[in-house]
């Protein structure tokens, strides 16, 4: 291990004390040869004749191509030449390529030429790596050569990534098939491949000044993989890493700030209308039984509570505080809060980094690191922790206590969490908005979260992850015992740090996202509804015993439309074994569909369904029902959902527990049918064969990820 590191420490010593940015051909193949990473035979000519021998030694066909510490991109320069098949034809392409060069870029500092082995055959992939803002090093791989820039095919993981890791990607692209040999096409070796990712993604890791590497194109066959060429580009001014207090320090905090014994309010009013006198309401009026601090520079009471000149006045410990005064004059306040030891400041004032105000943000940082105080916001609704009766906050008061723990970046998001879950009867045990996150994030409201018995689902919306890493290494542990949601706003948005290789240009935002969280076991939600819906329905429904889904269904249409939705989530539809489609065509009509989905069709009275569903609960080959009912006179809505309900709690006192979830098509009695089999256990929806299938496939991908399947 020294080994290889000290000889890649000697090299990129030569590439600083140079100044450059990029280290030549040459040099990638030294650092690739140190990490064991296969590349082919070459060597540098620096005269036409030493080509034409080099050439020879090497063996014919060979690549020549550039060498100079100028030119990146070697072939838009005209400075490789491929095929080379003689020692003639070596030193003819040495003074073609030594013309282009200079035509390209006349003060280019030219090294030689480098004379390569040729490689042909297998499948032409690519293994790079970037440096991403928020996640750090990334590594990723795609399909290379020319398919690279045309069908942008590439998947992302944090490095270092892990041997399973790196399987995972070669199955993560559109087109995993072409590695499996189409049309003929062998086999390549994917240990070979995953090898080179697992080595490739250590040397970022071990290297931060490497901030971007291709191995573009890397040859894949049956006998191995070979990179034919290798850019690497360094940057020796990393910007800083965020500021992380250590884990046990965040769960100290946090659970002062969430779950305080003292609150105080700065900027305590009596006046109606203004935001201190809705705090003070809402932590009076929701029942909150800590105390409760009005901090005032005149009031000597307000709403009946003794109110105090600063928080330094006050004789007892205050866990955390309530902003609730202009923007200006927060870091005096703040200040004293430090003075006083109080562990949290929840930061409702606007009038920071969102207006332009970077300085005066910057500002409170500051003094919250200075006296270890955790900041909330600035910019933010307040927060709710419903087992404390904690509403500290000047929005609505909210009191529907269960076990969602959900957050937002934005006000307007956190009203619409507010009132979905009022409507829906959604319990939950915290709503938190974040703004601009200033210091407190995701990945705390994690760590908090992990450790809250009162949270058993983490639903989060974020326009951005200020700590990509931090989030995605705390949420693979977490999500192996709760389930997280994230809705990531701004799908659209611009691309990674860098776009000067291959791998950065195709490094779309978005896409690292999708791949992170797939890595670390969230589920993303592609809408509020959906994420709502995830919050809600997920930690109803038991976990799986497998993977084999069945539908059953009384109309044919919402059969193909629920089957869709399976594919698009993730299901896998079961195969039905012939004796289960005897059993099943046992209940149905002649002219009824068995198989998979089962189609009762819409004709049949109530014991169609009950006795369907019981024998899908009941046999073990089937892990998860969908039920797909249709409206009729001979099984009126409640009915079917009242039958649903009994035999779901017969089946269960015998020890059948699975997933079901309903879509109802019908009239508007539908929507109460709807809502009283999910306050019963099976997440149903009116009008929507997609809403159940999707929290549906959000357990499966939940429970895939904490390997419980």
């Amino acid at each position: 291990m020294a080994g290889k590191k000290d000889a890649v420490r000697k090299i990129l010593d030569a590439v600083k004390a140079d100044k450059r940015t990029s280290l030549t051909a040459p040099e990638g193949k030294l650092v690739c040869d140190a990490y064991g990473i296969p590349v082919p035979k070459e060597g540098l000519a620096t005269s036409a004749a030493e080509a034409g021998k080099l050439a020879a030694r090497i063996g014919f066909p060979v690549v020549m191509k550039i060498v100079s510490p100028d030119i990146l991109h070697k072939t838009e320069a005209g400075g490789v030449i491929v095929g080379v098949a003689d020692a003639k034809a070596a030193q003819k392409a040495y003074a073609t390529i030594l013309a282009n060069a200079r035509k390209y870029k006349a003060k280019a500092r030219i090294e030689g030429i480098q004379i390569q082995q040729m490689i042909t055959g297998g499948t032409e992939v690519i293994v790079g790596a970037i440096t991403d803002g928020s996640f750090g090093k990334l590594v990723a791989f795609g399909l290379g050569g020319v398919l690279v820039e045309v069908l942008k095919d590439v998947t992302f993981r944090l490095a270092p990534t892990t041997k399973t890791e790196a399987r995972s990607m070669l199955e993560g692209i559109k087109a995993a098939e072409m590695l499996n040999g189409v049309r003929g096409g062998e086999k390549v070796n994917k240990a070979a491949l995953a090898d080179v990712i697992v080595k490739i993604s250590q040397l970022v890791a071990d290297f931060p000044e490497i901030s971007e590497l291709d191995l573009n194109p890397i040859f894949a066959s049956k006998a191995g993989a070979i990179a034919a060429d290798v850019r690497i580009v360094v940057d020796f001014a990393p910007a800083a890493p965020r500021f992380r207090p250590k884990e046990a320090d965040i769960v100290k905090s946090m659970n002062r700030i969430m779950r305080p014994d003292a609150v105080a309010v700065i900027g305590a009013s009596a006046e109606a209308g203004k935001i201190g006198n809705s705090v003070m309401k809402n932590l009076i009026n929701g029942g909150y039984k800590g105390k409760i601090y009005p901090i005032h520079p005149k009031a000597d009471e307000i709403l009946g509570y003794k109110a105090y000149k600063s928080v330094k006045d006050v004789e007892g410990d205050i866990d955390v505080a309530v902003f609730a005064i202009p923007a200006p004059f927060v870091a005096g306040a703040l200040t004293e809060c430090g003075e006083k030891k109080i562990s949290g400041a929840v930061l409702i004032p606007s009038g920071f980094a969102e207006t332009g105000n970077v300085e005066g943000q910057a500002e409170i940082q500051a003094i919250g690191r200075k006296y270890n105080i955790r900041l909330m916001g600035p910019n933010i609704y307040g927060f709710y922790y419903t087992p404390k009766n904690l509403c500290a906050t000047f929005c609505t008061a909210y009191d529907v206590k269960g076990h969602a723990a959900l957050s937002s970046q934005s006000g307007g998001i956190g009203m619409a969490i507010i009132g979905f879950s009022r409507s829906a009867k959604m319990g939950v045990s915290a709503i938190v908005g974040l703004g601009n996150k200033s210091d407190i994030d995701e990945d705390d409201l994690l760590c908090f979260f992990e450790q809250d018995d009162n949270t058993h689902i983490i639903a989060q919306h974020c326009e951005d992850l200020k700590d990509g890493r931090a989030f995605a290494e705390v949420a693979k542990r977490v999500s192996k015992k709760k389930p997280i949601v994230v809705l990531k706003a701004g799908r659209t948005s611009a691309g990674a740090k860098a776009a000067s290789s291959h791998t950065g240009a195709l490094a779309g935002n978005d896409k690292i996202y999708e791949d992170v969280f797939n890595q670390s076991g969230v589920i993303r939600a592609r809408s509020l509804r959906q994420m709502l819906e995830f919050a809600r329905g997920v930690p109803v429904l038991p976990t799986p015993a497998g993977e084999n889904v069945l539908i059953i269904t009384g109309a044919g249409g919402s059969g193909v439309l629920l089957s869709d939705a399976c594919v698009d989530n993730g299901l896998k539809l079961m195969s039905m074994p012939a004796d289960l489609d005897a059993a099943f065509r046992k209940f149905i009509p002649p002219f009824g569909a068995a198989g998979n989905p089962v189609d009762i069709t819409g004709g049949e009275p109530p014991i169609t369904y009950v006795n369907t569903v019981k024998l899908g609960l009941t046999d073990e080959r089937i892990h998860a029902l969908i039920l797909g009912y249709w409206h009729t006179i001979v099984t009126p809505p409640m009915v079917f959902a009242r039958n649903m309900v009994e035999v779901k709690k017969e089946m269960e006192a015998k020890g059948f527990v699975k997933p079901m979830v309903a879509s109802l098509a019908g009239d508007v009695e539908v929507e109460e049918a709807a809502e009283y089999l999910y306050q019963n256990g099976i997440p149903a929806y009116a009008y929507s064969t997609e809403f159940p299938v999707e929290v549906l496939g959000a357990k499966y991908k939940w429970a895939r990820g904490a390997g419980l399947l």
